[in-house]
């Protein structure tokens, strides 16, 4: 439940423990405010250690004794298909809420985030119904036996997500962990923690899960992040962020011997070929860098275009560009919002000075907008470099902001190099009429996701993860299921004299007859 704050005039979110709603040791709380406006949004309570330990237990107790991990796939699919339909139930609220949390604008909310939340999880309910059972091959050495692989839940699951896509990323990390059995201690971030909030209270509300099986804490990552991940009694670790953290974290999961999926950053090429449809390509470009003021771990930071188009494609880009409307993510007019904060910004503003020191041309943005409603918000307009050095800081590191390297190629193997020359390996998009050509380059391309004519689609019933150090494992599709998973294999053995067993003669002396 929700709570009305007494001593301030914002609505409280508690912690979500053991089936109830809670307030955080000694009462701590934080605020969450707009991004676009700075003013208050809502107070959050602070969890401590203590909290967590709590949660964990709460966990633990659901997993060990309860009914959820025993629940039959049919039934856990059922489940999720209610969780979706309450999400289309109260998409329009939830849509709102991730705008003015996140500063997302509300047509890529309303269009995109929610109803992809609703779809990806009526794909995990199918999936989930998925038999924990595996056939192998047909086996007669050394004896004919019967084997088939059971997959077992994990167990207790940390799952911690970043602000920058927070309702989706909330479903794609409760769907899988919730379809295959699991029990969860979930842990948005600090600075938009709302609509998983809000998650959790339609699911509690509905009565859908066992007391235990879902939990929810609230508070720092440095704090309240670092001691879940090192619980003793937490089994599993999902995390979304940024590659530093996700360094941190299998350093703490280490000495347990954890099992941990990271889904992490990324410095994603767009790749045109000579031949690339230039209207659909522009666009898609754009789309690919600046939807939520690239504010995405798979963004299309780095654009690489052939040399004999190169003067035309950037042209258009920047024209496309200056029609982009940046403003308040509440308007749907708006294609740009806000960065998360002011502290982003300044990360932003900081890459892009470099980018000029280490001589590349600005040829659009690089400051911030100008007008009265710019300056509440850490608002930054959408900026293009070109005479990019792949080998520079502004095309090798991660920027989290609307900035796009445009880098020319001579040759296609030249690209492909420059491609995959980076530590990072999420995503990338190929851009040609000739599919065949395209396929080729895809295949040629370390990265987890690759698309062909488009960015920015996920497919919930796909992998999503990256090469190097975007990360371990893989989210989503029968593969992001498994991860939530621990195989046993089971051998019956068909043979019953004992006499023909492996070990009669390899093993075992023959016993003498008297």
């Amino acid at each position: 439940m929700v709570l009305e704050a007494t001593d301030v005039d914002l609505t409280y979110h508690g912690l979500f423990i053991n089936g109830a709603w809670c307030e955080a040791e000694k009462g701590r709380t934080f605020t969450v405010s707009e991004p676009a406006t700075g003013l208050p949004l809502a107070r959050v309570a602070h969890a401590s250690r203590a909290d967590v330990d709590r949660a964990v237990a709460a966990a633990r107790h659901a997993f060990d004794h309860g009914p959820w991990p025993h629940t039959p796939p049919d039934e856990r699919a059922r489940i999720l298909h209610e969780i979706a339909t309450l999400i289309e139930a109260n998409a329009h609220e939830l849509a709102e809420l991730e705008s003015r949390d996140g500063g997302v604008p509300l047509r890529a909310t309303t269009f995109n985030d929610i109803p992809l939340g609703m779809h990806m999880m009526h794909a995990f309910a199918e999936l989930a119904r998925r038999p924990p059972y595996e056939p192998m091959p047909w086996n007669d050495f050394p004896t004919l036996s019967w084997n088939f692989v059971w997959r077992n839940p994990c167990g207790v699951c940390a799952q911690i997500i970043p602000w920058n896509y927070a309702f989706c990323m909330t479903v794609w990390k409760l769907g899988p962990a919730l379809a295959t059995g699991n029990t969860i201690v979930f842990k948005p971030s600090s600075l938009a923690p709302l609509t998983s909030l809000a998650l959790v209270k339609l699911i509690d509300e509905a009565g859908l899960l066992p007391k235990g099986v879902l939990n929810l804490v609230t508070g720092p990552g440095a704090e309240v992040g670092e001691y879940l991940v090192g619980h003793p009694q937490v089994d599993k670790i999902g995390f979304t962020g940024s590659t530093e953290v996700g360094r941190k974290i299998m350093a703490i999961a280490a000495p347990h011997i954890k099992k941990v999926t990271l889904e992490l950053g990324g410095k994603s090429p767009s790749i045109l070929l000579p031949d690339a449809d230039l209207d659909k390509a522009i666009d898609g470009i754009i789309f690919g860098m600046f939807y939520h003021a690239g504010q995405l771990c798979e963004a299309g930071t780095r654009c690489l275009v052939p040399s004999s188009i190169y003067a035309e494609v950037v042209e258009r880009l920047v024209a496309r560009t200056r029609q982009l409307r940046i403003g308040d993510p509440l308007d749907l007019a708006t294609d740009i919002g806000p960065l998360i904060s002011h502290k982003q910004r300044e990360t932003v503003e900081r890459y892009i000075a470099l980018g000029r020191e280490e001589g590349a041309k600005l040829v659009l943005g690089g400051g911030r907008p100008l007008g009265a409603e710019y300056e509440a918000g850490p608002f930054v307009e959408p900026t293009i470099f070109t005479n990019v050095n792949n080998r520079s800081r502004l095309a090798q590191e991660e920027i989290f902001g609307p900035v796009l390297a445009v880098m020319p190629y001579d040759e296609l193997g030249e690209a492909i190099k420059i491609a995959n020359d980076t530590m990072y390996g999420l995503a990338a998009s190929v851009w040609s009429q000739d599919i065949q050509l395209a396929l080729e380059v895809a295949r040629s391309i370390r990265a987890g996701t690759v698309s062909i004519n488009e960015h920015h689609v996920l497919n919930p019933y796909a992998p999503f993860g990256g090469f190097k150090a975007s990360g371990v494992g893989r989210e989503m599709g029968v593969a992001g299921m498994l991860e939530y998973t621990e195989p046993t294999h089971i051998h019956v053995d068909f043979q019953q004299k004992r006499e023909d067993k492996l070990w009669w003669d390899a093993l075992l002396p023959p016993v003498e007859e008297a």
